[in-house]
């Protein structure tokens, strides 16, 4: 019989199981990679997973596309490079390990060493890169995979006896070094498989992509208020906040009286819904063209804008009305004038009322109070205006020395202390909830806080007010975000509105902030010097190694992380102290944004690289990586190479439960991937996939798969049964190669 029969009864999920088992035991992937292996190239960089969980059904979509490509480019005859890449440093990682070990603070992590926490988060990195790995090659997508087993064996290895020199297989024959050497080179040539961005030569092109922002005076260390996690005890970046920094907030906000100096019972009632800033007020602004009126309350008067009289309870008198130019230069006692901060500051006698074109009267009084040590508006409105700024909280969120009975408070539990001791001083007008968007870290969920704190910043250069066309060679050598969008120009954008996002994004965006006060991830490269403050930044490993001056023996052997490489000295060549690394690890960005450079061995072979750079094809969802990996790899490709790391960036949108909502375990919408792969079978959710216009928003549930089944796979199946069962009967078989082509109708 021509064809084995078929049942008009299918269970499509065993069936997949028995196609992967096809695949495995004739070892179809290699047999694919050799019939293409002197075929035209094309360049594939894959976006890295976080391998920090199990994956989700929305990493399905763009492994699905991944795969798609690769499969129709391979059948077209191309040789293509199947690397999967795995994100592996970052607080993402850090609050997971923190969790497992119920650490609470990051004084736990240095209680419990921080050399026994990072490879706790590499063994955490490489359990789930075996989970992932797993579930990728369950939905079929075709990689040039690590064994699940040896990652597993590599993590086990790795926690109890980094040192244990092990041989490995390799493709080109067997590596033999320490357990946390092979770690470090794990996607590298010599180990094949995925690529880690923890990996040794990841985090030294980084150094090498630094020195040359160095080099050309882009870095720069900043003092700036930034959105902190108090709970991380970490600064976030604008490029973390803005793309999934906010979430509804209900909050105590408070309407406070500011007496005015010179005005006997006249104050001006100011609107907050931070109150643990007031601690450290300097100012209050007012809009210059907005309306203000003077209004009687029984003995008081009080001032606020004319829009938000609303705020006033009881009856009232309007005296008088003016313009917010009025107020300018009123002086007023602050709320706590007596903390010990606050006059060591100078800031009772910097008290008065500025003008602000961004004070508006959609909420509040229209008088906003500024503490330029607690919002990063406030701050810049310092520098305009010669305001002290004053920083009530350490890293952890707790109010320093200084701050009277708040100090040791945690910023969290002290709204009601600062409520008392308005009472006690007569100054609490009046108090309700608040609800509103509020920036919360987007690892711990914890709301955010605004600290005064050093940072490092690669510098994006001057926005310049007018067409880009008419900028000059030196006006576009002063600023890098033109030379960014100078090479996104040479990119397609699909969609093409992808094109405007990024363009936006870079006319838009602020300095990159690239530090963490954290443990694991990319080690900085930069050695300030305490004594003269120069600071030198160290190009890769070869460097380090010849101006170390102590510490090189403590660290050799190691991975670039900490706390190894913190033990490395060089020389100041302004002073001649010794210096010490900072201790700051990099923005994670960084290290997904290289990877145009360190999978394509840019250090180490040149002639390799440029025959697969650039990619001719990146796939992500492209909600927020318009700001976060396109971005990173532009930016790093412009500064290392002044060319598009990338040809062709295909987007697509947001994966939703088929409620239209996002999935939420709580909301009970939730799918975790290995469900839906047992439950409706990957074949589903592929068609499911591919099947969405990308520039849409996928709704994915059991709904859509049993719709998908119905009529898509079933009727297809149906057709193949009919095929095979009348082709049996007339016992018809396929011509082959070597017979001649049917000639007439009937044999047609």
């Amino acid at each position: 019989m021509p064809f084995q029969p078929v049942p008009t009864q299918v269970d499509f999920v065993a069936q997949e199981h028995e196609v992967l088992d096809f695949w495995k035991r004739t070892d179809a992937f290699r047999k694919l990679v050799a019939l293409r292996a002197d075929g035209p190239r094309w360049s594939f960089i894959d976006g890295p997973i976080t391998a920090n969980n199990p994956m989700g059904v929305h990493h399905g979509w763009g492994r699905t596309y991944k795969d798609l490509f690769h499969r129709y480019k391979a059948m077209r005859g191309f040789r293509t490079r199947y690397q999967n890449g795995f994100d592996c440093q970052g607080l993402w990682v850090e609050v997971e390990v923190e969790k497992e070990l119920g650490f609470q603070s990051k004084r736990d992590i240095e209680d419990f060493g921080i050399d026994r926490f990072v490879r706790k988060c590499k063994e955490r990195v490489l359990r789930f890169a075996a989970v992932q790995t797993e579930q990728s090659i369950r939905l079929g997508y075709w990689m040039d995979w690590n064994d699940p087993d040896f990652l597993r064996d590599l993590a086990r290895r790795l926690v109890k006896n980094p040192k244990e020199v092990i041989t490995v297989h390799g493709p080109h024959g067997p590596v033999t070094d320490t357990v946390e050497q092979i770690v470090g080179r794990l996607g590298l040539p010599e180990l094949g498989g995925s690529y880690f961005t923890l990996s040794n030569e990841n985090n030294y092109m980084i150094w090498t992509f630094l020195k040359r922002c160095w080099e050309r005076g882009w870095l720069y260390k900043g003092t700036d208020v930034m959105p902190w996690c108090p709970r991380c005890a970490t600064g976030i970046s604008q490029h973390e906040i803005v793309t999934e920094g906010y979430q509804e907030r209900t909050h105590p906000s408070v309407v406070l009286r500011f007496p005015l100096r010179g005005r006997e019972k006249e104050s001006l009632l100011v609107w907050t819904t931070t109150p643990w800033t007031l601690t450290s007020n300097v100012a209050a602004a007012v809009g210059p063209e907005l309306t203000y009126v003077k209004v009687r309350q029984g003995d008081e008067v009080f001032y606020l804008s004319k829009g938000t009289l609303h705020q006033l309870k009881g009856p009232y008198e309007v005296l008088e009305e003016m313009k917010g130019t009025a107020l300018e230069g009123w002086t007023y006692d602050g709320p706590f004038d007596e903390l010990e901060a606050q006059r060591a500051a100078g800031s009772p006698q910097a008290h008065r009322v500025i003008l602000w074109d961004e004070v508006g009267e959609a909420e509040g009084t229209g008088i906003v109070h500024i503490a330029p040590g607690c919002g990063a508006e406030d701050f810049q409105l310092s520098k305009e205006y010669g305001l002290p700024a004053i920083a009530p909280l350490d890293e952890e969120g707790y109010f320093i020395d200084g701050f009277g009975p708040l100090t040791g408070t945690h910023v969290s539990e002290s709204a009601e202390r600062v409520f008392e001791s308005l009472r006690e001083k007569g100054l609490l007008y009046r108090l309700e909830d608040y609800t509103h968007r509020y920036p919360v870290c987007w690892r711990c969920g914890t709301d955010l806080v605004f600290r005064l704190v050093d940072e490092w910043f690669i510098s994006m250069g001057p926005v310049y007010d007018k067409p880009r066309e008419e900028l000059t060679e030196e006006e576009k050598a002063r600023s890098l975000r033109y030379q960014i969008m100078d090479v996104v120009d040479q990119i397609r954008w699909i969609p093409e509105f992808g094109y405007a996002r990024e363009m936006d994004w870079l006319r838009n965006m602020h300095d990159w902030m690239i530090s963490k006060k954290r443990f694991w991830g990319l080690a900085l490269p930069i050695w300030e010097c305490t004594q003269c403050g120069h600071f030198e930044v160290i190009g890769d490993e070869h460097e380090l190694k010849e101006r170390a001056v102590a510490g090189w023996e403590t660290f050799e052997g190691h991975t670039p992380h900490r706390p190894w490489v913190d033990a490395v000295r060089i020389r100041c060549p302004k002073c001649g102290a010794e210096v010490k690394r900072i201790p700051d690890v990099g923005n994670p960005w960084l290290d997904a944004g290289i990877v145009s450079f360190s999978t394509l061995q840019y250090r180490t072979n040149p002639d390799y690289w440029r025959q697969w750079y650039p990619a001719d094809f990146i796939t992500e969802s492209f909600p927020g990586q318009f700001r976060n990996w396109f971005y990173s790899l532009l930016a790093m490709a412009t500064v290392l190479d002044n060319s598009p790391p990338f040809k062709t960036c295909f987007g697509y949108a947001t994966l939703l439960a088929e409620d239209g909502r996002e999935m939420h375990k709580s909301w009970g919408n939730a799918i975790e991937f290995n469900e839906a792969a047992d439950r409706m079978g990957v074949d589903v959710m592929r068609w499911l996939y591919c099947r969405q216009k990308p520039e849409r928003d996928l709704l994915f549930g059991y709904g859509k798969a049993d719709e998908v089944r119905r009529q898509f796979l079933l009727p297809l199946w149906n057709a193949y049964v009919f095929f095979v069962t009348y082709a049996n009967i007339d016992h018809w078989t396929p011509a082959t190669s070597n017979e001649q082509p049917a000639t007439s109708n009937q044999q047609r």
